[in-house]
């Protein structure tokens, strides 16, 4: 017979508590994400307020600094000095706030607002064209077909087709206006094929430039020995010489096979970088961009009228949650300075000299670092970017693979990419080096790779092979 009894164990678990699943999700939001997320909290929550312009703060003092030494070769730890953030009780300053003492203060974009689409383009210069009623209403039909691109998606046929009853014109007709719609800008637009889009930027330039006429032939029968890239086949079939072929081809390359695309409707989409990171005089400051900050807090005259009655449930839910939800905040940007401290540590050289001097890097190196778990990293490197003197790159940018040397030291995947890059950019581009040849040279400095390692770098890299490249020139 089974006989009842009580047994007392102790035991370790993780529970995911609602503010804990509330930090994780903030953690790895964007900064538009977030702030959207922000705003919508902001309509449903009344304990919630956005902070006054007036009540911000100027944060431009509040860095965090990290000493190194001149000797670019180090490999010890940068020494970093920690400035205490309050983040939940300073809500953030606007974009404009005092960053910009350094020598290097961002350059500011002016971004064009026109949104002009292709279509707008080009019915504005047929208004100014003095063109008669019935050119300009076949002229817009004309432009109503043309593809992003710029060519003519349709037949003349259809189009003469869709302009009936009100206007009964033949192909010759509409043709006539199509040369007019040619000679718009972007030069190139109205035409049904590649090979007459070329020939019509080539009809813009002085007939007495070298090669002119040699390359509207080509344009109009061997395009697609052009496309192959072998000048000798291109130039048994034009039957010219050498040198007159080179200043063809030149001309042939210099025309733009999509002009359409010149003019874009779609307003161009910005990088916001969520961390700053500024060259001082003793090092390199990392400062939070302010911008993206979140400017909210506890609406204190409602928390105030609550008292300590235990009435208005729903109103003190509400109050315990907008406090979850600075303290949220607080962790997120807690977390994101010390991963890019613990990034710049580790990457000084790279910020100095470039990606050749990338070191290689794993989440579990930036977890030790700070004593956190590797989720935690991954989340918060995902979708954040840090803009330093050399550009704006993501926080993963900083991660990659490592490839043992002959001298017991890793070197990065980054770069070793970045010496590939240079390596052909220096090359003789009248005998460029093979896939071999690149990894014989990186072994030579110290860095065994494989010849297939090289040619799944430099595909990556979107550079073409030795014997492509040597056709090209």
């Amino acid at each position: 017979m089974l006989k009842q009894s009580l047994q007392l164990k102790l035991g370790h678990s993780l529970t995911m508590t609602p503010q804990l699943q509330q930090a994780i999700r903030l953690l790895q939001m964007p900064a538009l994400e977030l702030q959207a997320h922000i705003a919508e909290v902001l309509e449903t929550n009344v304990m919630l307020e956005q902070e006054d312009p007036e009540d911000e703060i100027d944060l431009g003092a509040h860095f965090t600094a990290a000493q190194h030494t001149p000797d670019t070769s180090q490999t010890e730890p940068v020494e970093v000095e920690v400035v205490e953030q309050p983040w939940a009780d300073r809500p953030g300053t606007g974009s404009d706030s005092a960053h910009a003492e350094d020598d290097e203060q961002a350059n500011r974009d002016i971004a064009d607002e026109r949104s002009e689409s292709l279509r707008d383009h080009l019915l504005a210069q047929l208004e100014l064209a003095g063109l008669s009623d019935n050119d300009l209403s076949v002229a817009a039909a004309l432009v109503d077909a043309l593809n992003d691109d710029g060519y003519l998606a349709e037949s003349l046929a259809d189009i003469g087709e869709s302009l009936r009853p009100e206007i009964d014109w033949d192909e010759e007709e509409i043709e006539r206006v199509l040369l007019l719609v040619q000679m718009l800008e972007p030069i190139g637009v109205g035409a049904r094929n590649l090979a007459e889009c070329l020939g019509i930027q080539l009809a813009q330039l002085d007939p007495t430039t070298p090669g002119l006429a040699l390359a509207r032939r080509i344009t109009e029968q061997n395009l697609d020995l052009l496309a192959q890239r072998d000048p000798s086949a291109v130039l048994n079939a034009a039957g010219a010489e050498k040198d007159e072929l080179a200043a063809a081809i030149a001309l042939v390359r210099s025309c733009h096979p999509r002009p359409g695309s010149l003019v874009s409707a779609s307003s161009p989409e910005y990088v916001i970088p969520d961390v700053f990171v500024r060259r001082k005089g003793k090092g390199w400051a990392v400062e939070l961009n302010p911008g993206t900050m979140p400017r909210v807090r506890v609406n204190q005259e409602y928390a105030g009228l609550l008292g300590r009655s235990g009435a208005h449930t729903t109103l003190r839910t509400q109050l315990q949650e907008a406090r979850w939800l600075l303290k949220s905040l607080e962790i997120r940007n807690d977390t994101l300075i010390k991963v890019t401290r613990a990034i710049i540590q580790r990457q000084t050289d790279f910020l100095n000299q470039g990606e050749e001097y990338m070191r290689p890097m794993i989440l579990k190196d930036i977890a030790t670092a700070i004593s956190m778990h590797e989720s935690t990293i991954s989340r918060v490197t995902s979708g954040k970017y840090m803009h330093t003197p050399r550009g704006v790159y993501e926080l993963r940018y900083f991660f990659s693979s490592q490839v043992e040397g002959g001298d017991g030291q890793g070197t990065s995947s980054t770069a070793i990419r970045a010496k590939i890059r240079k390596l052909i950019r220096e090359e003789d581009p009248v005998n460029p080096m093979s896939d071999s040849r690149l990894a014989e040279i990186l072994s030579g400095e110290g860095i065994p790779v494989a010849r297939r390692t090289v040619a799944k770098y430099r595909e990556g890299l979107g550079i073409e092979s030795s014997a492509e490249r040597k056709r090209a020139n």
